[in-house]
């Protein structure tokens, strides 16, 4: 069976699961069964045989893995973002339309070689700066929960750091490409064009207060900086200024102390002052999403509640976790299917992450062997901060669940990455079988 068959298969297996998810959540919604729910099925379906198909015709020898693992995750973020707000998924379908779009476009622009954009590694470094600066201009920038993500430009509200984090991997693998060998020589005048746009991304981010994202760029960049030079003193010396860095923050910060002291002291016995000035226990105020993500997730047990029977909502219809199809959203999938199916979900995210990496050792060339590691290895390590931050392994941050958690720019910024990495596995099965 061909590379792409193997796909197509696939993707007929996701919306075999994905109808009947999507299924489940329509009739907890709708309390009644209906083909009604099949047309919104058939419409997502309908766009990825489409992504499908431009893959065929400009990506033929591409991985026959990632899109169809890439569906099922998309599919399972639909069904929970209808099942938590009707309107909210179908804003999340429109958005999954644009990304496929997008991922199409990508595929047939850089279909003959993709690695002309190393030319612009400058240009992209430099944007991305621009687009994480612009949260924090006057009137088009928007705080939301205490930090600066959004720009609002007319009815139009974007998260521009979603895209500068694409830009960002762009730069490293393109710069890290052409100065590996100096770097791995320690030479620090060859470190300056590097440190000025990371510095500077760092700084940016750090006056938005966006911290989740600060430090999913850091471990981007030591990861990169890493596989370019072979070098583990980089690493080590980049987690002696993390330890640092964050030392440093918890002392100036207090939105830093705030979110450690919730991770650590979630519960208290006694009451404490809370953010409006009153007098409560922890559990009802500071840590009041943390600790209802938790019993949310105890309540599913091994097997789940099922989808559509999940408790999100009190009996006046009040959410029990504010936030919940975007920055907890992991925590309404593991009550509605349980440690076994979150177990699922995360196994998803892990063999998407194994094949990005394998797209990597089979490049020829130093820049997509970059640009594949550098896209792969920040989904890992976004999805472990985001996980992680709802399980209590880590401070909780506010970034989101690639292609899940409910979010416009991160769908779209996603779907670029994927179709990269279609480029750099097809190019890298030609180039090894013309070998």
């Amino acid at each position: 069976m061909s590379l792409r068959n193997r796909e197509l298969v696939n993707l007929v297996l996701v919306g075999v699961v994905g109808t009947a998810a999507f299924g489940s959540a329509w009739i907890a919604h709708t309390n009644r069964v209906s083909a009604e729910a099949l047309v919104d099925v058939a419409l997502i379906a309908g766009l990825f045989l489409a992504a499908h198909l431009v893959v065929r015709r400009t990506a033929a020898q591409a991985d026959p893995t990632l899109l169809p693992l890439v569906a099922l995750l998309t599919s399972i973020g639909l069904t929970m973002n209808f099942r938590l707000n009707p309107a909210d998924g179908r804003r999340q379908a429109v958005w999954v339309a644009i990304g496929i779009l997008a991922f199409a476009l990508t595929l047939v622009l850089l279909r003959f070689d993709y690695r002309v954009l190393e030319q612009y590694r400058y240009v992209f470094g430099v944007t991305a700066i621009i687009l994480l600066l612009l949260p924090s201009l006057p009137v088009i920038g928007q705080r939301v929960n205490g930090v600066r993500l959004w720009v609002h430009v007319g009815r139009l509200q974007f998260q521009p750091g979603e895209v500068a984090k694409l830009l960002l991997v762009l730069f490293l693998a393109g710069y890290l490409r052409e100065k590996r060998e100096v770097l791995a020589q320690g030479r620090l005048k060859d470190f300056g064009p590097l440190l000025v746009i990371w510095g500077a991304a760092m700084l940016v981010l750090l006056q938005t207060s966006d911290l989740g994202s600060a430090l999913l760029y850091f471990g981007v960049f030591v990861g990169m900086l890493y596989v370019a030079t072979d070098r583990l003193s980089y690493v080590l010396a980049g987690g002696a200024l993390f330890v640092l860095g964050s030392g440093l923050l918890y002392s100036a910060l207090s939105r830093v102390q705030a979110r450690v002291i919730i991770w650590l002291h979630p519960w208290t016995d006694h009451k404490i002052p809370c953010f409006n000035g009153t007098l409560d226990y922890r559990q009802n105020c500071q840590s009041y999403q943390l600790v209802r993500s938790l019993y949310s997730i105890g309540n599913g047990g091994y097997g789940g509640t099922g989808i559509g029977r999940e408790t999100t909502t009190t009996l006046a219809g009040t959410p029990l976790i504010p936030e919940l199809n975007t920055d907890f959203i992991f925590s309404a999938i593991t009550q509605g299917i349980g440690l076994i199916g979150a177990a699922g979900v995360i196994l998803v995210f892990m063999v998407l992450v194994a094949r990005g990496m394998r797209v990597s050792l089979l490049a020829q060339d130093g820049f997509s062997k970059l640009l594949a590691v550098g896209l792969a290895f920040g989904l890992a390590l976004q999805t472990f901060i985001i996980v992680g931050g709802v399980l209590r392994v880590v401070p909780l941050t506010g970034i989101t669940l690639p292609f899940v958690s409910y979010g416009g720019s991160s769908v779209l910024a996603n779907f670029i990455a994927l179709a990269l990495l279609l480029l750099v596995s097809h190019r890298a099965r030609i180039t090894g079988a013309a070998r």
